[in-house]
């Protein structure tokens, strides 16, 4: 039961923050349920006390009336003993009451004497009845000679009835005797009640009226906006011919026309950036091309005069062996501007199969050996001892982990540079990790993007084309999985390459730590290696994560 009444309170609460219609009407609805509430009870008692002031009023004249009317019947006797005046007493209550004993009009005359409560004159209703509905107070009042009154509810002939007790001393020679009027107030009772469910009904329906004219004011203004943000959906979806219908000549007819004025500008501009990156993805790919076949014949030649480079002077053979150098990174280069265009005409391609990464860590080592030793950069491994199976591209994850510990390699500052190799029931992944002057505030940001290095100025060892990180991202990509990296200034840099074990899978949390554990978390910064904020199908997107030292940054880029 208590799931259920939470479910429907997450409902509505889930449907009063989307719906701005919602809100309006409820809003008012309460709003003129509270005012509307206010004002029926005010009227509703004021015309309650009209009714009774004007129910006072008349049974205080008709008592006056009567109290004359009985001091001049029972001005006669002196005495209160004497014989006529029983007689006098009921003809006087018959007179007042209306000259028939056996009316029922509801009015009931009271006469009593001294000696009360013993004895009450009345031919209308039983007087021990009528001496409950006298309350001692208002006896005592009249007693002093006021006239007073009082309301009191109780049974004289029938059902529980609210009665207006009206009380006159009437002075005789013999002493003071008491009239009471007792008038029953079920009229005015009716008319009150009536009054107030006519003014309940009547706001009720205003309210309605309001609730309904609110949800209508509401759905004329709220329509065009969700049209519109229908609309933006739509654009953003790369329907770009969708527009709003324009309407008449007002503010919203206004916001119609300048949202269409905005599509129209961003279509026209997106369609032009368009057509230039379309321009330029085949410029790029038509220069790689073409560059193949004059690059082939120089490399020819220049195999040929490195070949017999030791017959040269000297100076000759360094020309040979510097030609040589710089024809190697430029068709590295031109391997990548190829590889970039193959991703951007959407051609890439992912032979997927079995493939155990221990030795392609292996082959990736061994292959950047000379380049460690040269630097001084040792590398160390932390392989599992069992074969570590997961349905890949092999060309693609050794291009991936040749670029990335290549990178570590050269920005390792004579330190050691770490891969670890882990997996778990859904996932593999492999981190390096580095030692080096890692990355400032902000690097994080743009260590994927084309042609940028951390360090332009600084001498460089591999002499790389800067492309090598964002094939490393298409690559992950490709594969449905994360390419992520962290740094901080002084404590080096950790890229982490987390891949689903089986292709086509939905990665949810990797094997491995982005953060290193060595590294100082001062603000409590993750360590755990589940990702964050985006996952596969992103198309690349960067996500920030908290900062594991003051200026440590981490950065993910998933695809």
């Amino acid at each position: 039961m208590s799931g259920r009444v939470a479910r429907v309170v997450a409902r509505v609460h889930q449907t009063w923050r989307r719906s701005l219609q919602v809100r309006v009407v409820t809003i008012t609805l309460v709003a003129s349920s509270l005012l509307v509430g206010g004002f029926a009870f005010l009227i509703a008692d004021k015309i309650t006390t009209i009714l009774l002031d004007s129910a006072r009023s008349d049974v205080r004249q008709r008592v006056i009336s009567g109290a004359s009317y009985t001091a001049k019947q029972v001005s006669l006797y002196g005495q209160s003993q004497e014989a006529q005046l029983q007689q006098t007493i009921d003809g006087t209550v018959n007179y007042l009451a209306g000259g028939d004993p056996q009316q029922t009009s509801g009015v009931v005359v009271a006469i009593t004497a001294d000696g009360y409560p013993n004895d009450i004159q009345t031919r209308t209703a039983p007087s021990a009845n009528v001496q409950q509905l006298i309350s001692p107070e208002l006896r005592a009042a009249i007693a002093d000679g006021k006239v007073a009154s009082q309301i009191r509810t109780g049974r004289l002939t029938g059902e529980p009835t609210k009665y207006l007790v009206y009380g006159s001393p009437v002075p005789t020679q013999f002493g003071q005797i008491e009239l009471y009027y007792l008038v029953p107030l079920t009229r005015q009772d009716k008319t009150a009640a009536d009054a107030r469910a006519t003014v309940v009904a009547t706001g009720v329906a205003l309210v309605i009226l309001l609730g309904l004219l609110a949800a209508l004011v509401t759905r004329l203004v709220v329509n065009p906006v969700r049209v519109a943000a229908r609309t933006a959906q739509r654009l953003s979806a790369g329907l770009l011919d969708q527009r709003m219908v324009v309407n008449g000549e007002d503010d919203l007819a206004l916001l119609a026309a300048s949202f269409n004025q905005m599509a129209t500008n961003l279509q026209r501009q997106i369609l032009r950036l368009e057509e230039m990156s379309r321009l330029q993805r085949r410029f790029t790919s038509d220069v790689s091309h073409e560059l193949r076949t004059p690059l082939t014949t120089v490399r020819m030649a220049a195999d040929l005069i490195f070949a017999e480079r030791d017959e040269f002077d000297p100076a000759v053979a360094r020309s040979a062996e510097l030609l040589q150098a710089e024809l190697d990174r430029f068709e590295e280069l031109l391997t990548d501007l190829l590889e970039i265009s193959r991703f951007d005409a959407g051609f890439a391609m992912l032979d997927s199969e079995p493939t155990d990464l221990v030795p392609v860590v292996h082959r990736v080592v061994d292959r950047l050996a000379g380049l460690a030793e040269r630097v001084g950069v040792p590398i160390e491994l932390d392989l599992p001892g069992t074969p570590v199976i997961a349905e890949v591209d092999p060309r693609r994850v050794e291009r991936v982990l040749r670029n990335l510990v290549g990178n570590a390699v050269e920005h390792g500052e004579a330190r050691p540079v770490l891969i670890t190799l882990g997996l778990d029931e859904t996932a593999v992944a492999i981190t390096v990790r580095d030692r080096g002057v890692g990355l400032k505030v902000g690097e994080e940001k743009l260590v994927f993007n084309r042609f940028w290095r951390a360090d332009p100025s600084r001498a460089r060892q591999t002499g790389g084309t800067g492309l090598g990180l964002s094939i490393s991202l298409e690559d992950a990509r490709l594969h449905g999985g994360w390419l992520e990296a962290w740094g901080a200034p002084g404590q080096g840099a950790q890229f982490r390459l987390t891949l689903p074990a089986r292709a086509g899978d939905r990665l949810t949390t990797s094997p491995l730590r982005l953060v290193p554990a060595d590294a100082a978390l001062p603000f409590g910064g993750p360590r755990d290696g589940g990702p964050l904020a985006i996952g596969p199908g992103t198309g690349g997107a960067l996500a920030i994560d908290p900062a594991p030292t003051g200026d440590g940054q981490r950065a993910e880029v998933r695809s």
